[in-house]
């Protein structure tokens, strides 16, 4: 349950030359902030294929701890319908409600796991694919604007690698996407294209990077995006292994 959209494998009955079938499950928003006096908003689920789908919705809290992921059970928000049977092209509103907690001096942070269920289908046997939509959902923080993120950026070695850590000092999330690193002397190095992952308010977290350490080796400027907002950060060298 650690990224926006992901994929589950259910398996069914397994033949040689069994055919795979594919979910036609869509989710909108894919994200999803209440203001802080808000107490309600919704999801759209729809099926664009051209048999029934059925899913289950969920609703956990959200936290980020030693640069992990960590999912709770929630009754702070609430969802109605819980369980929804689609036929082809149908849709359903989902209803994200808010069970009369106040909003904190900090956004909180939930997030809504969509799971299908699988349905034995007869005239389609072998491997059957199901969704899962993990839909991040924000309650912004009382006042009258959240406050924005506040970030501290480091790099570091491990295993030859290296590694991004980003602490958040803010009252916002950070959502972070399409970075790219640019050296002192200009060579441009993709790190990690479309969303890298959130750094929630108060929390700091850490990504191995694909990218050799040594791109790192001059220092130079990281561009990325932060939540939707093009920007730079200055990275000082990375100090040579030992």
């Amino acid at each position: 349950m650690h990224h926006l959209l992901r994929y589950t494998a259910v398996l069914a009955l397994a033949f040689a030359h069994a055919v795979a079938s594919a979910s036609g499950l869509q989710v909108s928003p894919v994200t999803l902030t209440l203001q802080a006096t808000q107490n309600a908003e919704g999801l759209w689920l729809s099926n664009t294929g051209d048999t029934v789908v059925h899913a289950q919705v969920r609703v956990y809290q959200w936290t980020q701890e030693n640069g992990t992921e960590k999912l709770t059970p929630s009754r702070e928000l609430l969802v109605s319908p819980p369980m929804v049977q689609l036929a082809a092209s149908d849709r359903q509103l989902i209803r994200v409600i808010r069970s009369g907690v106040p909003a904190g001096t900090v956004e909180g942070s939930y997030r809504v796991i969509i799971d299908e269920l699988p349905v034995e289908v007869k005239e389609k046997k072998g491997l059957q694919l199901v969704l899962r939509y993990s839909v991040p959902i924000f309650i912004a923080a009382a006042g009258a604007q959240s406050p924005a993120p506040q970030l501290a950026w480091s790099l570091r070695r491990e295993d030859g690698k290296a590694l991004l850590e980003v602490a958040n000092n803010g009252g916002m999330h950070a959502q972070l996407a399409d970075v790219e690193f640019v050296d002192t002397v200009g060579r441009r190095t993709p790190v990690h294209a479309g969303l890298m992952g959130y750094v929630l308010p108060g929390a700091r977290m850490r990504w191995p990077l694909k990218t050799s350490a040594e791109a790192f080796a001059l220092g130079g400027i990281l561009e990325t995006k932060i939540n939707g907002n093009a920007t730079q950060e200055n990275i000082p060298p990375l100090p040579r292994a030992r």
